[in-house]
C-alpha cells in the first residue's frame, strides 16, 4: 500500500485530559472545539492556509484569543489535526486508510489553492490521482472509509471514482494482473510460479465492503457483461461466508446486550436480502448448497416472505444437483422444548417446489424421469438420517415421504429402510403412529429382500405385513405358473404347504386374534382328508386375487387387501374346524 509523506517538524502534539495542545514558546491564541476534544493552537499558522478560519477570525478582529466550535466537521477531531498538522508543518504520512477523513477536513476547512499556494486539498488530489486509484488495495481501502462519510464522499466524488477504479481493475483479464490481491482458498499457496491469478482473485478483497457499496460494485461488473454469472455468484458466495457466517441468536440477559443482537440481526438480515438480489437470473450462477444455506438463514433472520420465495424458486430450479450434505441444515426452531436437528420444513417446501416447476417444464420421458428419481433417492437418503432425530414428529416424516410423486420412487426399498430406522428409534410409537408411518409404504414396489424383511419385522403394524405377504404370494404364484407351463411333471404346491414366511405371517396373525398353537393346527391341515379336495378351490381363489389386483391397480391394493386377509382367515378356521370334526368321527 502506497503512502505520501509531507511535513517534516516532529511531532509537538500532546494530550493532557481531553486537550489536545501544540508546545510552542508562544501562547496559545486559538481554541478549536470539536465534539469532546479542544485544541488549543494559534491563529498564524492556520488562519494562514485555512480559509474557513479567516472567515471565522475576522468577524472577531477585537479579540485576541478566538474560540471556534467545529463539531460538524466531517473527518472528525482526526481529520482536523491532519489539516493542523499540515499547517504547522510536522511531519504527516497519508495513505488510503486516511486520505478520506483528510480531504473532506481539507474541503471543510476551505483549504484550497485560492487561499496558499500548495495547499492541503491539492496535495491530497494528486496522491488520490497518481496513488490510490493506481492500486487495486489501495482503492478498496478508500473505497471502504468512504462508509463514514457517505454524503461528503458522494459530494466529492470519491465514491464513483472508486468504484470505477476497482470495477476496471476486477474485469482486467487474470494474465495481466500484476498487483497484490487477497486470496486464501485452500491449497492455492502451495502452488508455486503462478501463470496467471485465479478468475475469482478480486472476491475477497471486496468483501471486505460494506453491503451498499458491495451492491453497487457487483451491479456495475454485472452491466459490463463481461462476467460470466458464475463468477458473480462466488463474489456472493464470499460475501456470505464473510458476513454471515452465525447468524444464530446467542441468549442475553442485559438489556443492552439484546438491543445490541437486534440491531446486528437486522443489519444481517438486509445483507442476506441484498445478496439475494444480486443472484444472476442464469440457472448454476450459484450452487443449490449455497441457496439452501441462504434460505435457512434466511429463516433464523426473519426475511420477507418475497425473499424466501425467490430463493426457494432458484433452489426449485437445480434440485438434482443437491448432494446430501447441502441438506443437513439446522432447525430454525431449536430453542423450543421439543426442537428437531434437522430443518425437515424447509426440504419439504423445496422439495415441493421442484415438483411444481418438474411438471410444468418436463414430460414423463426418459432424462426427465431420471432426474426426479434422482431427486426421490436423495430425499430417501435424508429421511435416513432424519429418522434417527429422536424429536422428529412422525408427521413431519410422511409429509416429506408423500411430497415426493410415485413414479419418482421406482422401488421403495431406500424408504422401507428410513422407516424402520425410525420405528427402531422410536420404540414408544402408538399402534396409529405406526400405521400413519407405515401409509407411505407401497409393497408391491419392494425388492425380495425387502419383502422378506418386511414380514418378520415385528415392529410393522400386521396389515403392512400382511401386504408385503401377499405381494410376496403373488411374486411366487407368478413364477409357479410359468413352471407349471413350462413343465407339466413339475409338482405344484399343495395347499397345506406354508412357506416358513407364510407361516411366521400367521403367527402372528393368530397372536392378534387371540388364538392358540397356530403352528400346530396348521401343519395338521396338512395331512386332513380335505386338504387335496380343497386344493383346486385355493388355487382359483388365488388366480383370481392376482387378476383383481392388476385390473384394479395400485390405489385400490390396501382395500383389497384388508378383505381378502379376512375371508383368508375365514378359510384356515373352517378348515381346522373340519378337520377337528374329521378326527373326533374316527375316535
Amino acid at each position: 500500500m502506497k503512502f505520501m509523506r509531507l511535513g517534516t517538524r516532529p511531532d509537538t502534539f500532546y494530550t493532557e485530559e481531553t486537550t489536545r495542545t501544540m508546545i510552542s514558546d508562544l501562547p496559545s491564541d486559538l481554541t478549536i472545539r470539536i465534539n469532546n476534544v479542544t485544541y488549543l493552537l494559534h491563529k498564524f499558522p492556520l488562519v494562514q492556509k485555512c480559509g474557513l478560519l479567516q472567515q471565522l477570525c475576522s468577524e472577531r478582529e477585537d479579540t485576541t484569543s478566538v474560540t471556534v466550535e467545529l463539531h460538524d466537521i466531517p473527518g472528525g477531531a482526526d481529520g482536523f489535526e491532519l489539516c493542523a498538522k499540515f499547517c504547522y508543518g510536522i511531519k504527516i504520512d497519508l495513505s488510503a486508510r486516511n486520505f478520506v477523513p483528510a480531504i473532506c477536513a481539507a474541503k471543510f476547512m476551505q483549504m484550497t489553492e485560492s487561499v496558499g499556494k500548495g495547499n492541503f486539498v491539492s496535495k491530497l488530489e494528486v496522491f488520490y490521482n497518481s496513488c490510490i486509484l493506481e492500486g487495486w488495495k489501495d482503492s478498496v481501502v478508500a473505497l471502504q472509509t468512504t462508509e463514514r462519510f457517505p454524503e461528503w464522499s458522494e459530494n466529492l466524488g470519491i465514491i464513483r471514482s472508486c468504484i470505477d477504479c476497482v470495477v476496471d481493475k476486477i474485469l482486467t483479464p487474470p494474465s495481466k494482473v500484476r498487483w497484490s490481491f487477497t486470496y486464501t482458498r485452500q491449497g492455492y499457496e502451495k502452488k508455486k510460479h503462478h501463470k496467471s491469478a485465479p478468475k475469482d482473485w478480486w472476491t475477497e478483497d471486496i468483501a471486505d465492503l460494506n453491503i451498499d457499496l458491495f451492491r453497487c460494485v457487483v451491479n456495475t461488473v454485472k452491466s459490463t457483461n463481461m462476467l460470466p454469472p458464475q463468477l458473480i455468484g462466488e463474489a456472493l458466495h464470499v460475501y456470505a461466508c464473510r458476513w454471515l457466517r452465525d447468524v444464530r441468536p446467542h441468549p442475553e440477559t442485559s438489556t443492552a446486550s439484546q438491543m445490541n443482537q437486534e440491531e446486528e440481526s437486522e443489519k444481517r438480515k438486509k445483507q442476506l436480502e441484498m445478496i439475494v438480489s444480486l443472484i444472476p437470473g442464469e440457472r448454476g450462477s450459484v450452487s443449490v448448497g449455497f441457496l439452501l444455506r441462504l434460505l435457512n438463514m434466511g429463516n433464523l433472520l426473519g426475511a420477507s416472505q418475497v425473499i424466501r420465495s425467490q430463493i426457494i424458486k432458484k433452489c426449485s430450479l437445480q434440485l438434482e444437483e443437491a448432494t446430501l450434505d447441502d441438506l443437513m441444515l439446522a432447525s430454525s426452531h431449536d430453542n423450543s422444548a421439543d426442537h428437531k436437528i434437522y430443518d425437515i420444513e424447509l426440504i419439504e417446501v423445496v422439495l415441493e417446489g421442484y415438483v411444481k416447476q418438474w411438471r410444468k417444464s418436463y414430460s414423463r420421458d426418459g432424462s426427465s424421469l431420471n432426474m426426479i428419481t434422482k431427486v426421490g433417492k436423495l430425499v430417501d437418503s435424508y429421511l435416513h438420517v432424519v429418522s434417527m432425530d429422536p424429536n422428529m414428529p412422525v408427521q413431519k416424516v410422511v409429509s416429506l415421504a408423500k411430497a415426493l410423486p410415485d413414479f419418482a420412487r421406482p422401488e421403495y426399498d431406500n424408504l422401507y429402510k428410513a422407516i424402520n430406522i425410525y420405528l427402531n428409534e422410536h420404540p414408544q410409537m402408538s399402534k396409529e403412529e405406526k400405521k400413519h408411518l407405515c401409509s407411505i409404504l407401497d409393497c408391491q414396489k419392494l425388492s425380495a429382500e425387502a419383502r422378506a424383511h418386511a414380514v418378520k419385522n415385528e415392529k410393522l403394524p400386521l396389515r403392512t405385513v400382511v401386504q408385503a405377504l401377499f405381494f410376496e404370494h403373488e411374486q411366487h404364484g407368478g413364477k409357479e405358473a410359468k413352471r407349471h407351463e413350462s413343465d407339466q411333471s413339475v409338482r405344484q404346491p399343495q395347499d397345506g404347504e406354508l412357506t416358513e414366511t407364510t407361516r411366521n405371517c400367521f403367527n402372528r396373525l393368530d397372536l392378534c386374534s387371540g388364538e392358540q398353537s397356530t403352528k400346530a393346527k396348521i401343519s395338521r391341515r396338512t395331512s386332513g382328508p380335505s386338504s387335496q379336495s380343497q386344493r383346486p378351490e385355493l388355487e382359483s381363489d388365488h388366480k383370481s386375487k392376482g387378476k383383481k389386483v392388476r385390473e384394479t391397480g395400485s390405489d385400490k391394493i390396501r382395500e383389497i387387501m384388508e378383505e381378502e386377509t379376512t375371508q383368508e382367515l375365514a378359510k384356515v378356521r373352517m378348515q381346522r374346524s373340519k378337520s377337528e370334526h374329521g378326527r373326533r368321527k374316527g375316535k
